[in-house]
């Protein structure tokens, strides 16, 4: 992989303000390596436990699940991969395939999603069979106290269903906030997703914090 999914969708000048750890995370994986990262969550899900049947149905595909944890260990394991979007399953675009294991009290449990680039811009394919996928508006704090951390903002969510991708109204999609940033004292990577929804508040979140490196992978991912 060249140039990695965001390299591919945000402005050069904003990538060049990314602290040159994260870098790292968000720059290209080469040919036969993985990025991997080991660390804790210090809260994973929602308390909310009227919420859980959803997270469940979710859960199935790997893309959330119905919990509420704190101090959760976990890994990450990162790959280049093609994968094929639209409404033929045919178009191939690169992406980074996400593992994420946490290591819940009751048994592992792995999210998986997929970040691709692509005309849209940047979107994030969420689940093993990606039927859910939330577009993502890019920005980079240049000062500040999280000057050099990357911001992931939803723009657009939708879902695959009946042959074609359907986009979900602005007034009740969920939006999804993410935020990574390098904590030079501590020497981690700081990450926080928040998954909101209009009126109702918070669905689902997980924060916490890693190390990451790159290395060689004697498994290569699949396409």
């Amino acid at each position: 992989m060249s140039r990695s999914p965001y390299e591919r969708s945000a402005p050069p000048q904003v990538l060049a303000r990314l602290h040159p750890r994260l870098r790292i995370y968000f720059g290209p994986i080469p040919a036969g390596h993985v990025g991997r990262g080991q660390g804790v969550f210090t809260v994973v899900g929602t308390p909310r436990r009227w919420l859980w049947p959803v997270l469940a149905l979710f859960a199935r595909d790997a893309v959330m699940f119905p919990v509420w944890q704190r101090d959760v260990p976990f890994t990450v394991e990162n790959r280049p991969v093609t994968v094929r979007r639209g409404h033929t399953g045919q178009e191939a675009h690169l992406a980074v395939r996400a593992h994420r294991t946490f290591h819940f009290r009751s048994g592992d449990r792995t999210m998986v999603d997929a970040i691709t680039a692509e005309p849209a811009g940047l979107v994030d394919h969420l689940g093993r069979h990606g039927r859910v996928s939330a577009r993502l508006a890019v920005t980079v704090d240049a000062d500040g106290p999280d000057a050099g951390a990357l911001h992931l903002v939803s723009t657009r969510v939708s879902f695959r269903a009946l042959g074609r991708a359907w986009s979900l109204p602005g007034v009740i999609a969920p939006r999804v906030t993410l935020t990574e940033r390098f904590d030079d004292e501590a020497d981690l990577q700081r990450v926080s997703l928040v998954l909101s929804a209009p009126v109702v508040g918070t669905l689902y979140r997980y924060e916490g914090a890693f190390r990451y490196a790159i290395a060689p992978d004697p498994g290569r991912g699949s396409t």
